[in-house]
């Protein structure tokens, strides 16, 4: 790394740079691409209008998904430091309070909190990867398959087992630095995720089953859409990008000038939105062929599919090719997670990169055994009406999360010098009035809807 890029806190520590555009973009696509694309996307298509919902999840990418994405690569590159020092510091710059290190503060407590929890759902797929192999889903029904999953989530030392051996994989990547272990793995990983997604579909092609498949995704039925479609689109447009977690403005953090936002922010979502409704040309086909449930929702992942697997011709392979690929998308996103967590301890500590991750792993393995505790052992145990592991789930994806996010959209639209920030764009002056209509009041709009609608 060059001598000449910016210090971070502890002057120890030089602040690293992305290698390449490409690693930029495939470890942000990674980011975005979790487990949530590949169930709750295709499945939240099929329920609410087909291809409807696609036009009317798209408008809100533009609108909500992509100027936040810009705004929190641009406030991370500006600042060249953790999510927490960035605001502080870029506020007053500005003339601003320094209290907007608490956007800062609120989005590194939501990657430690989502990844805590998340990890637990990684182990899971882990676990999957471990059945599909041995032969397990050879013949189930529905009684034996709903049995394996429920049999999984009473066993916390199986579940202890595959979460620690997830968290591990995460923290080994993390620790090996932005270019060695970040970007590496998102140059491995994606494509290979791409590849599986497209063996997938390719099977689904022959099960007689694709077009059914294609018309439950595409096929627009206004009718089905209603304000809660709407509210739904809104939702996902915000989430699936990992807005309001500190993880895009740590990733821009480590961006280099030479890099386009905005040309950069489309192509991120375009890969982001083909291989989310990819997965649903890959699962879709395979539901449909076996006479399965479409709305079966998480359970469609860990008690419907292992059925269609155990039952069709090569179904062991197929098994174990999915469970693999929803291990990527959760290994991708779950780096991610862990980074600007390890950003603030490397540069706020006298702690070594290896030595922040390691802490930033372990506490975050600690909060997880809590989290896959409450079904089973904790499972009495609630909190304001919730296990512990519904509470990390509220506390983030209906608070932190949107709250972040609003006040990365806000800070950039009011606080930072306007002809700065067109400049930084490349936007000519009609392009930036749209720029401005969107970041000061649409998108910010926009996220108090989702807001408000969550609670």
């Amino acid at each position: 790394m060059s001598a000449t890029l910016a210090q971070a806190a502890a002057p120890a520590h030089t602040h690293a740079h992305w290698s390449s555009r490409a690693g930029f973009v495939l470890a942000a696509t990674g980011s975005a691409v979790g487990l949530g694309n590949i169930w709750k996307f295709p499945y939240m298509v099929g329920q609410s209008g087909g291809g409807a919902f696609v036009l009317i999840y798209l408008a809100c990418l533009a609108a909500i998904g992509l100027p936040i994405l810009v705004a929190e690569w641009m406030v991370g590159r500006r600042g060249q430091k953790n999510p927490i020092n960035t605001m502080s510091e870029l506020a007053a710059q500005a003339g601003r309070t320094r209290m907007w290190a608490l956007v800062g503060v609120s989005g590194v407590l939501a990657a430690f909190l989502i990844l805590s929890f998340y990890s637990v759902i990684g182990g899971w797929a882990l676990a999957y990867v471990k059945d599909a192999a041995t032969g397990v889903f050879a013949g189930l029904d529905g009684d034996r398959a709903g049995a394996l999953f429920t049999g999984m989530l009473g066993d916390p030392g199986s579940l202890l087992l595959w979460h620690t051996a997830f968290m591990a994989l995460t923290v080994g990547i993390v620790a090996m630095g932005v270019t060695g272990g970040l970007e590496r793995t998102a140059k491995l990983l994606m494509p290979t995720l791409a590849l599986l997604l497209l063996l997938l579909v390719g099977y689904g092609m022959t099960t007689g089953s694709f077009m059914a498949a294609l018309d439950y995704l595409f096929r627009p039925d206004w009718s089905e859409v209603t304000g809660q479609v709407f509210i739904a689109a809104l939702g996902h447009a915000f989430f699936t990008l990992s807005l309001g977690m500190a993880v895009m403005m740590a990733y821009g953090s480590y961006l280099g000038q030479d890099v386009n936002l905005l040309s950069t922010a489309r192509t991120v979502v375009i890969l982001d939105t083909v291989i989310a409704l990819a997965a649903g040309l890959a699962i879709f086909p395979i539901v449909f062929a076996n006479g399965l449930d479409p709305a079966a929702g998480p359970g469609l992942i860990f008690v419907t599919l292992p059925i269609a697997f155990g039952s069709i011709g090569g179904g062991t392979i197929l098994a174990i090719m999915f469970f693999l690929l929803l291990t990527f998308a959760a290994v991708t996103s779950a780096i991610s997670l862990l980074e600007p967590v390890v950003e603030l301890l490397e540069e706020r500590t006298p702690l070594s990169r290896s030595a922040a991750t390691v802490t930033a792993g372990i506490a975050t393995w600690a909060l997880g055994i809590a989290a896959l505790l409450s079904f089973n052992a904790w499972s009495e145990v609630l909190i304001l009406g919730m296990n512990v592991f519904d509470l990390l789930d509220t506390l983030t994806s209906k608070f932190l999360l949107p709250l972040t996010g609003l006040g990365v959209i806000l800070f950039t639209a009011w606080c930072l010098d306007r002809d700065s920030v067109r400049q930084e764009l490349g936007l000519s002056a009609t392009g930036f009035s749209v720029w401005n209509a969107v970041t000061r009041y649409i998108a910010p709009i926009g996220v108090v809807v989702v807001f408000v609608s969550s609670l």
